[in-house]
C-alpha cells in the first residue's frame, strides 16, 4: 500500500515520523510533499527511501491512501487539485476537526476518513481520534485503524464530540504544558529552587504520574486520594486550587468551541452539505 502525505508542517511531520518510527509504513511506500518543499526534504534526510513529490497531484497519483495535513480553509483547494487522481478505490484522510467526513465525501468519489492526531503520537503514545465516512470501504477502515494502532490508541468518535475530544487529546498537551510551566515559575519565585532543578523535578513527576496511570496502579481520583493525606500539606495546596481555579477550564472549552464555530463558518460555503 502506497501512502501519501500532503502537508508536512507541525502535525503532518509528527504524523509522518510517527508512522515511520512505529513501523506502520515503510519509507519506500511513503510519498510526501509540502508547499514549502524544504520541510519535506528535511524529513527525507532522516528517513532514507521516503519520496518527496513536487506537489499534491504527484502524491495523489502515486498513493492509494492520502493524508491531507493542511489548514482547514486549504483542504477544499487541495482536494480539487488532486481530484483527477481520486478514484473510487482510493481513500482520503483529513486531520482537521472543523471539516466533517460528510463534507469531504460531498466533493470526492473515494473513501473518506478523519484522523485527528496528537503531539503525543510522536512518542507512539496517546490517542488518535478516528471518524469514518458513511461510504468508507471496510478495507480502508481496517487499514486506517491498524495504522493508528501502531502509533497511538485509536478512539472512534461521533461528530458531536469532535471539538471537545480534540481539546482533550490534541490541545491538552499544550494546556498542561502551560500549567506546568506556571507551576515551575511559581516555585522559583516563591522559594530558593532554581528553574533548571524545578523543571527536571516537574518533568519527571509528570512522566512518573503517566506511568502510574498507564500501568493501572491508580486512577486520577485515587491518585489524588493517596497523595492528599488528611490534614497534610498536599491538602492545603488542593484547597488553594479549589478556591482559585474557579471556572477556568469551563472558560477554556468555551473559547475553543467559539473558535471552532468560527472555523466552521469560514469553510462551510466550500462544500455542498450544510
Amino acid at each position: 500500500m502506497n501512502i501519501g502525505i500532503i502537508g508536512t508542517g507541525n502535525m503532518g511531520r509528527i504524523l509522518t515520523e510517527a508512522l515511520l518510527d512505529g513501523n506502520a509504513v515503510s519509507s519506500s511506500s511513503l510519498t510526501i510533499t509540502n508547499r514549502t518543499i524544504k520541510k519535506s526534504l528535511e524529513i527525507q534526510k532522516n528517513y532514507q527511501g521516503v519520496q518527496v513529490a513536487a506537489n499534491g497531484k504527484d502524491v495523489a497519483e502515486r498513493s492509494s491512501l492520502i493524508f491531507i495535513c493542511v489548514k482547514p480553509h486549504d483542504i477544499y483547494h487541495v482536494i480539487k487539485e488532486i481530484s483527477p487522481f481520486l478514484t473510487k478505490e482510493k481513500c482520503v484522510v483529513s486531520i482537521t476537526s472543523p471539516i466533517t467526513v460528510e463534507q469531504i465525501e460531498s466533493v470526492t468519489p473515494c473513501s473518506v476518513a478523519r484522523v485527528i492526531p496528537s503531539i503525543t503520537n510522536r512518542a507512539l503514545a496517546g490517542v488518535s481520534l478516528v471518524s469514518f465516512g458513511n461510504n468508507c470501504d471496510k478495507k480502508w477502515k481496517e487499514r486506517i485503524w491498524n495504522l493508528c494502532q501502531a502509533i497511538s490508541k485509536p478512539v472512534e468518535i461521533e461528530e458531536n464530540i469532535t471539538r471537545v475530544s480534540s481539546d482533550i487529546v490534541s490541545c491538552g498537551p499544550a494546556f498542561f504544558s502551560y500549567l506546568t510551566q506556571a507551576f515551575i515559575l511559581a516555585a522559583v519565585k516563591e522559594t530558593k529552587i532554581d528553574q533548571k532543578t524545578a523543571t527536571t523535578l516537574a518533568e519527571e513527576m509528570l512522566i512518573g504520574m503517566g506511568e502510574l496511570l498507564k500501568k493501572g496502579f491508580y486512577t486520577l481520583p485515587t491518585l489524588q486520594e493517596k497523595v492528599c493525606v488528611k490534614g497534610g500539606i498536599t491538602g492545603e495546596g488542593i484547597k488553594v486550587l479549589e478556591s482559585e481555579l474557579g471556572e477556568v477550564f469551563e472558560h477554556v472549552f468555551q473559547a475553543t468551541h467559539a473558535k471552532f464555530k468560527d472555523e466552521i463558518n469560514k469553510v462551510k460555503d466550500q462544500y455542498p452539505l450544510p
